[in-house]
């Protein structure tokens, strides 16, 4: 096995008498993406914000290309490209400057970084936008300078905190594009996400965190074969809530949300054999996704912030 370019070992971090993070352990090697999911609170951007030195762990290491963090974060820094949740952009600037500017940050010269400004605004799909700032920008635009920005210092490791949240399905295809573009050129990522379609298409391991502790690591695939049935049968419409104990003997587990009832099963045929005659219902038969695994990991009970 090569050499991990990022390591964390049992982190911990408390507020108060709430614990953040507990006992975290990751490992990232040179050019994979390593996805973080899980809900609201569960530790995901306190575990970015100590990665980048701007909160300091009540115990554990962290270490990014063998350089240990917060204490050398300043070199670790300077081979990290970093998109945070919300935009960092400088509205009085334009996409050209915000990235020249970002540039000088990392003691870059002047003609390295004037090379790599079309280049970025290129890969950002935002040529004709040099010129333009921040605010004449859409979302999605914005996240893409944002992303470009990142990589003005050429870094070897991207931390991705939610990158593409509150972006359209358009804007978001985009942006895994590029997303998986960087990994072709062998770059590192730590992505955290809410979106599972997002983990799935980009990442090639994934940990679910809960309460600040990692309570499963894998494939995506390989953590639905490990926690799941192979199929889901959703039932919904006129009666569809009477089918969870009517219907109960083909599936090997049963969940309701609402007026909408989860069948899980490894053999659907019978089950919707069964279904067929009852006309009122509504029936939708896929295989079980990442969002099944994560339900059925977290729960289904929604968390405040």
């Amino acid at each position: 096995m090569p050499t991990p370019i990022f390591r964390i070992s049992n982190l911990r971090k408390a507020f108060g008498d709430n614990t953040v993070v507990n006992d975290l352990s990751l490992e990232i090697q040179p050019g994979e993406c390593l996805g973080v999911i899980g809900p609201n609170g569960a530790g995901k951007t306190t575990t970015i914000r100590m990665c980048l030195g701007l909160v300091g762990p009540d115990g554990g290491q962290i270490e990014a290309f063998g350089l240990p963090i917060p204490q050398q974060v300043r070199e670790a820094k300077k081979r990290m490209g970093v998109v945070t949740q919300f935009d960092s952009l400088d509205p009085d600037f334009t996409c050209a400057e915000n990235l020249r500017v970002y540039g000088r940050y990392f003691g870059l010269p002047h003609k390295t970084i004037d090379e790599r400004i079309p280049k970025l605004l290129e890969f950002a799909a935002l040529q004709s936008k040099a010129n333009a700032r921040p605010g004449e920008l859409s979302g999605g635009m914005k996240r893409r300078l944002s992303l470009g920005r990142a990589l003005i210092n050429d870094p070897q490791l991207l931390l991705l905190d939610e990158p593409t949240t509150g972006l359209d399905p358009q804007a978001r295809h985009v942006m895994w594009e590029r997303l998986q573009n960087l990994l072709q050129q062998g770059k590192s990522i730590l992505l955290t996400t809410h979106f599972m379609d997002e983990a799935e298409r980009l990442c090639d391991r994934l940990l679910v965190l809960d309460h600040g502790r990692k309570i499963a690591e894998g494939t995506p695939r390989g953590l639905i074969r490990e926690h799941l049935e192979s199929d889901v049968v959703e039932v919904y419409g006129d009666g569809a809530l009477d089918t969870a104990a009517s219907h109960a003997q083909w599936a090997q587990r049963i969940e309701t949300r609402g007026e909408t009832v989860f069948f899980y099963t490894t053999d659907p045929g019978p089950l919707l054999q069964a279904l067929a005659p009852l006309k009122t219902l509504r029936v939708l038969h896929r295989p079980a996704n990442l969002e099944d695994l994560f339900l059925k990991l977290t729960g289904r009970q929604i968390r405040d912030d």
